[in-house]
């Protein structure tokens, strides 16, 4: 009799894991360029701000959670989303220097306003400095609460611009940093070249690298990084 016949091994695919990524938010991670200078200066004076209080603006991945954080560091203030607000202990939070992240998303929502309003207030009178992000500028936000959109239209603004090509090639490599990816030579320079001056799109295509790399067991080359930048229609 003979032997059974034996069945070819299956591979199993490899799957990309989304794994949580801890990025990197300290001072000397943030590259410092003719797009961010005077944000920068600014967080590194917070004390000598005129009003005790900043807007920071800029679009998605410009960098304000990042100096957020270098500012809370600096200062010893609390964080909070907007959002988070409305159920927020308000004295509690207005008993030191405080970061509102996210301050245009709440524009319409009453409650969170109202909160925002007394916390604004009550810092200031206190004695704290605010730090308030946002994508634009307060006169650009739908605020329902005539009070609150007064002084968010008061408070000193600093806008982060799209970047140059320095500060795309330093957030590429930050972001590739993050997620522990090792480019090959020439891989930044030519998305450099080939992709749009926005911070949100340097999010995508890192994180489709990293996905593709992940899932076919390749490295980040220069052919992977066009097949991402063609896959994305950038």
């Amino acid at each position: 009799m003979s032997p059974p016949s034996k069945r070819p091994a299956k591979h199993p695919r490899q799957l990309s894991l989304d794994l949580q990524t801890m990025p990197a938010v300290g001072r000397n991670d943030f590259y410092v360029s003719s797009a961010n200078a005077t944000a920068v200066a600014l967080i590194d004076g917070w004390q000598d701000w005129p009003a005790r209080k900043l807007v920071l603006c800029g679009p998605a991945g410009s960098g304000k959670t990042h100096l957020a954080h270098v500012w809370r560091d600096l200062s010893g203030a609390r964080t909070t989303h907007a959002r988070d607000l409305p159920g927020a202990d308000i004295p509690a939070l207005a008993a030191g220097h405080v970061a509102i992240e996210a301050a245009d998303t709440i524009a319409g929502n009453r409650p969170a306003e109202e909160a925002l309003f007394h916390l604004h207030n009550l810092a200031l009178a206190e004695g704290h400095t605010l730090l308030i992000t946002a994508r634009g500028a307060p006169n650009h936000w739908p605020l329902v609460l005539p009070d609150l959109a007064s002084r968010m239209q008061a408070t000193p603004t600093c806008t982060l611009k799209e970047p140059d090509d320095q500060l795309l090639a330093a957030v590429l490599m930050k972001q590739m940093g993050d997620r522990q990816i090792l480019p090959t030579p020439g891989t930044i320079p030519f998305l450099v070249r080939r992709m749009p001056r926005a911070f949100d799109d340097a999010g995508r295509v890192v994180a489709e690298l990293d996905r593709l790399a992940l899932e076919r067991r390749r490295p980040v080359t220069r052919a992977l990084a066009a097949e991402v930048l063609d896959k994305l229609g950038l």
